[in-house]
């Protein structure tokens, strides 16, 4: 097998022998053209040939020049080609999606009325999943995950962190008692996720207290979140999940503490997946509609929360024993 030269050294003949021009070669490849000329030198130097004849003003390229250009600019005309026809979208009006149940069926699905009214041309397949979907074979175009971020071999965009609190429905508490010694006298509903686990071990700590067993658990949050609102007992739960029945009063936070999740909201998929235009629109339009939660947030903490921190260190701990 023929060594061949170096990558660069090819990329600036075929520019240069193109524009008969090294000027130009390096402003189309964004380098000075002493840069463009070294590389030249390089390729001429690796080959034993001269490629090009240096003129008072300007080159142009010698009988060996002219026989190699045609190979070189087929070659990358040829890895120009492969490398687009992977961000190609083999279906450009259908953006498919794997989604967490609770975020679709309580926020994302009552909304995507919107979307298909600002882009009516793309027709939505959304499935619910709670583990990751492989995007190999699978013709999804896109994920939200809630996690860390880290998918091997995909990329991801953060796009809304998320607090903890406790949160039952209001007539378990009497607003003219101290709230604590009431909630710990309610049956606890768990969440089997693991962050959740930790994030009840924190809280914990912080309120020095320990909590009931566990009268309920669940793998799903949607039912968890429809146990506290029959008033079954209460739960740690997820903001983004029930900023609005907070803010309908629906469910209360008896007690003025929260813990930033050790998990956030993420877009995943493939790097050139975010190239594809379906996919930026409802990055765009997801992004505006998120906003609502993190104004809610702010609101919620400042009126509720205002002189209580999240008890991070507790969680950083906790996660650290568990490993």
């Amino acid at each position: 097998m023929t060594r061949l030269p170096p990558l660069k050294s090819l990329q600036a003949f075929r520019a240069a022998g193109q524009h008969q021009s090294f000027k130009l070669a390096a402003s189309q490849l964004h380098v000075t053209p002493t840069a463009i000329s070294q590389q030249i030198k390089t390729l001429e130097q690796y080959l034993g040939l001269t490629l090009f004849k240096r003129l008072t003003r300007e080159v142009e390229l010698s009988a060996e020049g002219r026989l190699l250009l045609p190979y070189i600019d087929k070659a990358f005309a040829s890895m120009e080609d492969g490398i687009g026809r992977l961000a190609l979208d083999p279906q450009p009006n259908k953006l498919s999606m794997t989604v967490l149940p609770s975020f679709a069926g309580r926020w994302l699905v009552p909304r995507l009325g919107k979307f298909q009214q600002a882009q009516p041309d793309i027709t939505i397949s959304l499935s619910p999943s709670l583990g990751v979907v492989s995007f190999d074979q699978s013709g999804l175009d896109l994920a939200i995950r809630f996690g860390r971020g880290q998918y091997a071999g995909l990329s991801s965009r953060l796009l809304l962190e998320d607090y903890l609190l406790p949160v039952c429905h209001p007539s378990l508490i009497n607003t003219n008692q101290d709230a604590l010694p009431q909630l710990i006298k309610l049956p606890y509903l768990a969440d089997a996720a693991r962050d959740m686990q930790v994030a009840l071990s924190g809280f914990q700590q912080t309120l020095g207290v320990t909590f009931p067993k566990e009268s309920l658990y669940v793998s799903d949050s949607t039912m968890l979140v429809e146990a506290v609102l029959s008033g079954q007992g209460f739960a740690m739960l997820r903001y983004s999940l029930v900023y609005e029945l907070l803010e309908r009063g629906q469910l209360i936070c008896p007690v003025n503490s929260y813990l930033k999740s050790a998990y956030d909201f993420y877009l995943v998929a493939p790097q050139l997946h975010f190239k594809r235009p379906k996919v930026q629109q409802f990055e765009s339009w997801l992004r505006n509609e998120l906003k609502v939660i993190e104004s809610s947030w702010l609101n919620f903490k400042q009126q509720h929360l205002a002189n209580q921190p999240p008890v991070n260190h507790l969680l950083a701990e906790q996660e650290n024993n568990s490993h």
